[in-house]
């Protein structure tokens, strides 16, 4: 077991105003206090998990964020008065070490709830426990479709748009660019990446059984997905939707370049990182990628005087100094940080796990600095994924270009 952190952080005014903007500014007034597990007028017990090792270590850019924020929040002053005792465990995204962390979490250390901890797999293995010790699973870093379950799984609650929705909006791009394409699936051997390859298949409709001709499906312990861009080609697929994690995504591309194959390519938004996959497959082999976002691209220097991203710059500056700011995983943990911060917020002097969840379920219209400009969270207690909207972005082999309107794939 290896714990990472277990600091003490968060923060009032100068935070506030940095990452939550002015809905973190307003102290709610209680009649008295109420305190869940973890919780004293000092501080509050916060756990998290995420890969710090493993085949998704590129995504330790996430919960390293997260840490950082939360020490930021705690050198101004905390929420509320209170500082935040994080604690965040490497589960090497192995699911037996995330239940090994997470029962460590809550039996142990007695944290009040686990904020955002990473990736499909891994949250899967942990979701009925935590639904049946009540303990809030707060924005998890995944954009599964199934965490938008208030009556199954009242304690859980996703965060970024969901995968089958992004996937609806790649086959109505293909639909209309390529509507001819023989379309082949990069997926994830998973309920990650069986949401993807559902997206595309629903909102492809009548079309997709004759389109989508190859579905290659990888393990997280294969070494290398070559195989099946190799046999992608082979197949005759023009159009590729891409999904990997960064590891393997970025495999795929340098592969399609090696072996001089060039389809409409489609990266996911979650393998989309410049400093995660883009840098590591070489731009030279970029050129033309297509994905979705709803996060502010570090690298796009169109945010150069936006007052969020120079908020993100400073805090990064400050408290990750060395850190690769091209990688997109920064900007999503202190972006979840961030939203986990106006729930703690909105909770006031009612620190219980109850009160958690009620206010991560009463979100109205709330942004942080990094998010896409007109992108805002909104939840209800029937609607628990907070974010909908994506926009689409073509890489000219320095950056990504953002074009179009801001796009929803509904799921029915």
């Amino acid at each position: 077991m290896k714990q990472l952190t277990r600091r003490t952080l968060l923060a009032a005014a100068p935070a506030a105003l940095a990452f939550g903007g002015p809905l973190l500014r307003a102290r709610p007034v209680r009649a008295a206090k109420q305190y869940g597990p973890g919780v004293t007028d000092a501080e509050v017990k916060i756990g998290n998990t995420g890969p710090y090792s493993g085949p998704a270590s590129s995504y330790s850019a996430v919960p390293k964020a997260q840490v950082a924020y939360w020490k930021m929040i705690n050198n101004e002053g905390g929420i509320n008065g209170r500082k935040i005792n994080f604690i965040s465990y490497d589960d090497g995204y192995t699911p037996p070490k995330t239940v090994e962390m997470v029962r460590n979490l809550v039996e142990q250390d007695n944290v009040l709830l686990v904020a955002s901890p990473l990736g499909t797999p891994t949250n899967s293995a942990i979701w009925h426990y935590m639904n049946q010790k009540k303990v809030p699973q707060l924005f998890v870093a995944t954009g599964a479709t199934k965490w938008d379950d208030p009556k199954g799984h009242p304690w859980t609650i996703g965060w970024q748009p969901n995968y089958q929705s992004e996937g609806r909006i790649y086959a109505s791009y293909i639909l209309e660019h390529k509507p001819d394409g023989k379309i082949g699936v990069l997926y994830q051997n998973d309920d990650f990446g069986k949401d993807y390859l559902k997206g595309v298949s629903d909102g492809l409709g009548s079309k997709a059984a004759s389109m989508i001709v190859v579905k290659a499906s990888y393990e997280t312990t294969d070494p290398t997905v070559d195989s099946q861009i190799i046999g992608m080609k082979a197949a005759g697929v023009d159009v590729l939707v891409n999904t990997g994690i960064p590891k393997f995504a970025a495999q795929a591309i340098k592969k399609a370049a090696e072996i001089e194959w060039k389809p409409l390519h489609i990266l996911s938004s979650i393998g989309s990182s410049v400093g995660a996959t883009l840098k590591p497959a070489g731009f030279e082999n970029c050129q033309g990628l297509i994905s979705d976002f709803y996060l502010k691209d570090p690298t796009d220097p169109k945010w150069t005087d936006d007052p969020g991203f120079k908020s993100w710059v400073a805090f990064m500056d400050k408290y990750l100094p060395g850190a690769d700011k091209s990688d997109g995983g920064y900007v999503a943990g202190a972006s979840l940080a961030a939203m986990t911060a106006q729930v703690l917020k909105q909770c006031g002097d009612e620190l219980t796990r109850e009160n958690v969840m009620k206010q991560a379920a009463n979100l109205h219209d709330v942004t942080v600095p990094m998010l896409l400009p007109g992108i805002k969270a909104n939840t209800s207690p029937t609607d628990f994924a907070p974010l909908k909207q994506v926009q689409m972005g073509r890489f000219d082999g320095e950056r990504w270009q953002l074009f179009g309107p801001l796009l929803a794939g509904a799921v029915g």
